[in-house]
């Protein structure tokens, strides 16, 4: 495995950052979660501007331009010689002192790996996966805005513990009113009486790359998104729930708390959403290959 890292490339073992980076130290960077398929790289400009904006949010300035780190993604893939691949891209603030304090920081470290993945075997895409609700509620916009795509996950990390506790696939977490924000690492899609649902970014979801897809979808697929508040008993009583993130695209789940969902597994417009999804991923791209 070859991995980026500010401007050259290393092996696994060789690719080391210093104990004084301050995204090591604080969380203080931002990143990305990206797939390649069939030797392109789904929405790579999406990615990056998503990138550069939650950079700018915490006043964290990139040192290459957009069509640089694009290139960046490409070139780690084309090291690999990948085709199909999950590729994570990381800025951090870079090496500073002990303190906090991010204009002791110098140039801000980068680095990109790309690696095969697998999130759920394909069973699940057929059975649906088990949710719970977090006790652990989402950090307030006012503290810290879910549009931010940062390095610091303490807080899905506590949602995580809790799914592992009580066996559970993904975490609905709610936000401080009590409505649904998004799930430990996925956004949600609510089929409910003839209607699908997404909570808005304002409720506290990120504005993922794959939710906004399938906002797009929507129209092939036969219907209309809506962006509205929602609580437990609306994906209680739910006829189909479906979670989309870029690692693992559209799964449909079959429970929540204890509550079966619709049928109990993958209801007929998730199945849509899957294959209309799939079908974009392997057919669009940055090329990797040129």
């Amino acid at each position: 495995m070859k991995i980026y890292l500010d401007g050259e490339f290393y092996d696994r073992e060789s690719a080391k950052i210093s104990v004084f980076d301050h995204g090591l130290l604080y969380g203080d960077g931002v990143f990305e979660g990206i797939r390649a398929y069939n030797g392109r790289v789904f929405r790579l400009r999406e990615h990056v501007t998503r990138l550069f904006n939650s950079a700018k949010a915490i006043l964290l300035a990139i040192p290459l331009t957009m069509e640089e780190i694009e290139e960046v993604v490409l070139a780690t893939c084309r090291q690999n010689n990948l085709r199909d691949a999950y590729i994570r891209l990381v800025v951090t603030r870079g090496v500073g002192d002990l303190g906090l304090n991010p204009n002791k920081c110098g140039r801000p470290t980068i680095f990109c790996i790309a690696t095969g993945i697998t999130i759920y075997p394909d069973e699940v895409y057929e059975k649906g996966l088990k949710l719970v609700t977090a006790a652990t509620q989402r950090v307030p916009q006012n503290s810290l805005s879910s549009a931010v795509k940062s390095l610091n996950y303490l807080n899905q990390i506590l949602v995580r513990l809790e799914g592992n506790l009580a066996g559970a696939d993904e975490l609905i977490v709610l936000n401080h009113e009590g409505y649904v924000a998004e799930c430990s690492a996925d956004n949600i899609f609510v089929w409910r009486a003839g209607r699908l649902i997404t909570p808005s970014i304002s409720a506290g979801a990120l504005g993922g790359i794959t939710r906004q897809t399938v906002i797009q979808l929507a129209p092939e697929v036969g219907v209309t998104v809506s962006e509205e508040n929602l609580t437990r008993y609306d994906l209680w009583t739910a006829d189909e729930i479906f979670l989309t993130g870029t690692a693992v695209e559209v799964v449909p789940a079959r429970e929540l708390d204890g509550r079966v969902i619709g049928s109990g597994k993958m209801g007929p417009l998730t199945r849509k959403f899957i294959e209309a999804y799939r079908r974009l991923t392997r057919s669009t791209g940055a090329a990797i290959f040129a």
